[in-house]
């Protein structure tokens, strides 16, 4: 009787690991996986001003003072080199946000490392949405506010490619002189990926945030 009854708690206690495995985040077949389950900011984690993040119809809402929303969840440890990462976006009128690759937590401020891809429409800033920020930026507005667009960045190696609903925006290949250059902490090496939120006065919405790791 003791022997079945062992038995019985070791079954449990597998299948209790197994639900818990299938509860993470999965893989499709065609390799994307998902970092947002569109109803909680689990696997996040925002840095100064947590209130300006929240999540609403499936969708991470980004609207308040200065913060950013890094990725600190179990795909890859949180540590990409090679991938595409891509996520569904709206802006509202006149506001400003950004997507980073290669960057890592930071408490206060503006990520000191990787690179901001920019999502802006309509704000007073000129580099406009697809924009590798300050590196490489796209001065034409590509996409409209109110309405969804994808917005996604390919890395492979040196080279970033970004693309606005399929469309290539920036093709730019990060020069081998880059270390001695006065980029600051705009280089390609590994890291999270990060959401920005830009000010008060901005609004932005971002669903179906997705990356696919790349050998």
């Amino acid at each position: 009787m003791k022997k079945t009854l062992n038995l019985w708690v070791l079954a449990l206690f597998l299948f209790g690991c197994t639900t818990s495995a299938s509860k993470g985040p999965k893989e499709s077949k065609d390799g994307w996986i998902s970092l947002f389950d569109g109803t909680s900011l689990n696997g996040w984690r925002a840095s100064e001003n947590p209130a300006t993040f929240s999540v609403e119809n499936g969708a991470i809402v980004v609207h308040g003072p200065r913060a950013h929303l890094f990725y600190e969840g179990p795909v890859q440890n949180h540590d990409f080199k090679n991938f595409e990462f891509k996520a569904q976006v709206m802006t509202t009128p006149g506001s400003n946000s950004g997507m980073f690759i290669h960057t890592a937590y930071q408490e206060t401020g503006w990520p000191s490392k990787g690179y901001e891809i920019q999502v802006n429409n309509s704000h007073t800033d000129w580099r406009r949405t697809g924009s590798l920020y300050a590196v490489q930026d796209v001065k034409e507005q590509v996409v409209k506010d109110n309405e969804w667009y994808t917005e996604s960045i390919t890395v492979q190696g040196k080279r970033i490619t970004i693309k606005i609903n399929d469309k290539v925006v920036v093709d730019y290949t990060e020069p081998d002189s880059i270390a001695t250059t006065n980029m600051g902490g705009k280089m390609l090496s590994s890291g999270t990926v990060a959401l920005q939120g830009h000010d008060p006065d901005s609004k932005v919405y971002f669903k179906d945030v997705m990356i696919k790791p790349l050998p």
